[in-house]
């Protein structure tokens, strides 16, 4: 003999199943949820990471910086006629003409100088920048050249030294006026947007020419170069 169930039974029972079945109708948004607050908190955290276009450029100054110091080790070397190998020179000078006359200043004059431009706002001051672009790229072909026969020839050497002297005297208040004048205020004469796809302009050009990581490789470039000039250690720059 067969019992079916009462009509009260059905409804306990189908009460007691949608009990069951709730909790995962319930949990599954709220786990939802948390999973893609979890997604952007990632991307909001990269975010953070990221470099800015005016911080890119100012540590690409340091390097320049460095550079600097290597071309007045080159030139107090020379006149207390201290040995060292010229090729130290061509080296520094070549860290020059890849890393900041064909890239940092590239994306300056293709990036940042138009956009100041377009907004009408320190015109002369990008004028005057990109005039000193133009001569510190004549300036650097000109160490090049002198440079392996500097030690040798007394006339290329004077040559040599002046221009070193010229490229330091102009570059030192160049990077220093864009970095307290004008790249400050590139956020105010672009988009949200242009000021991100900038970042990831820098980034894709610096990755084509030099490969991954390319700022770290030129740092450590100039870093050995530090070395062997025997200026490496920052502490012998202190004053005693």
């Amino acid at each position: 003999m067969v019992v079916m169930p009462s009509k009260r039974r059905l409804l306990l029972l189908g009460g007691a199943l949608a009990a069951v079945a709730a909790p995962a109708v319930i949990t599954r948004p709220a786990f939802a949820e948390r999973k893609s607050g979890g997604a952007k908190q990632k991307r909001v955290d990269k975010k953070d990471e990221e470099v800015t276009p005016p911080e890119d450029l100012m540590r690409e100054h340091g390097v320049l910086d460095r550079v600097l110091l290597l071309y007045e080790t080159a030139i107090r070397k020379f006149a207390s006629n201290e040995d060292f190998d010229p090729a130290l020179i061509t080296q520094s000078a070549g860290i020059v003409r890849d890393f900041i006359n064909n890239y940092h200043e590239k994306s300056e004059e293709q990036h940042v100088f138009p956009r100041f431009k377009a907004a009408g706002q320190m015109t002369d001051l990008v004028d005057t920048l990109l005039r000193q672009h133009e001569a510190g790229r004549k300036v650097t072909d000109t160490i090049l050249r002198l440079a392996p026969s500097g030690r040798s020839n007394a006339d290329d050497r004077k040559r040599l030294i002046g221009a070193m002297q010229s490229f330091i005297t102009m570059y030192r208040p160049h990077a220093a006026r864009e970095d307290t004048d004008l790249f400050p205020k590139l956020k105010d004469v672009v988009s949200s947007n242009e000021y991100d796809a900038m970042a990831e302009d820098f980034e894709k050009k610096e990755h084509e020419l030099f490969g991954a990581d390319g700022f770290e490789k030129m740092a450590d470039r100039v870093a050995q170069l530090e070395q062997q000039m025997g200026i490496h250690d920052l502490n012998q720059f202190t004053p005693r």
